[in-house]
């Protein structure tokens, strides 16, 4: 069966017409878009009558500054009745009479009696007149006295450790025996018993210089031989 277009359904007989129509639609549109302009990009007409207005100008003042006063001048009045000037070669002489003060001023003197201090020099002596002794002998005792309560230290014996030991002592005047220091050991051992045993000395007869007691350092050498 064949289908049959009806003539009035058949566009391309309206096609210019559509056409027409749409080009007169554009240019509304174009002339729609030039008429309008945004309120920031008109020109407003300038009212010619419009008068530019007077303001008044104030004049601009300064204060003028004064010049400085000019210092004032002092004067300074030398009463001539009052002071005499004199030269270097003027005598200055006094009146007045110092036997008309002896009535009223009295001197007097009072004498201070500076105490001398004594300067003691404590410094040990090595030799005076009359040195000290030990239970009557001198320092041989001592040293006889001290070799026989040294007990021989067993780390040092151990060891086969002997030699000389030196100390430095000071008898007091009191006999004491102080100031005990080991000078040379070749064993820290074998001076530390020398030391102990000088420490429990008794006391001595203390040393005199010029009739009078004085303190005296002895050097002791001590033997420590394995026998």
């Amino acid at each position: 069966m064949e289908i049959k277009k009806s003539p009035k359904a058949d566009l391309q007989n309206r096609k210019g017409l559509f056409l027409e129509i749409g080009l007169i639609i554009s240019l509304l549109l174009v002339v729609a878009a030039f008429a309008y302009a945004p309120k920031e990009y008109r020109i407003e007409q300038v009212d010619m009558n419009y008068g530019p207005i007077e303001e008044e100008i104030t004049e601009i003042t300064r204060n003028e500054q004064k010049p400085p006063e000019a210092p004032k001048k002092i004067e300074i009045k030398v009463f001539n009745d009052i002071l005499d000037i004199v030269t270097n070669d003027t005598k200055i002489t006094t009146e007045v009479d110092f036997f008309d003060l002896e009535g009223d001023l009295e001197i007097s003197t009072q004498i201070v009696e500076v105490e001398e201090e004594e300067v003691v020099d404590d410094t040990p002596y090595i030799k005076v007149e009359k040195m000290p002794s030990f239970m009557g002998g001198d320092l041989n005792a001592f040293r006889k006295w001290v070799q026989e309560r040294i007990k021989y230290p067993a780390i040092a014996q151990e060891n086969g450790i002997t030699g000389r030991v030196v100390l430095s002592f000071v008898v007091e005047k009191d006999g004491s025996v102080t100031n005990i220091q080991v000078l040379q050991s070749p064993d820290r051992s074998l001076g530390e018993e020398a030391a102990r045993v000088l420490a429990t000395s008794p006391k001595w007869t203390p040393g005199q210089q010029s009739s009078q007691t004085v303190r005296v350092k002895y050097t002791l050498p001590v033997m420590f031989q394995i026998n």
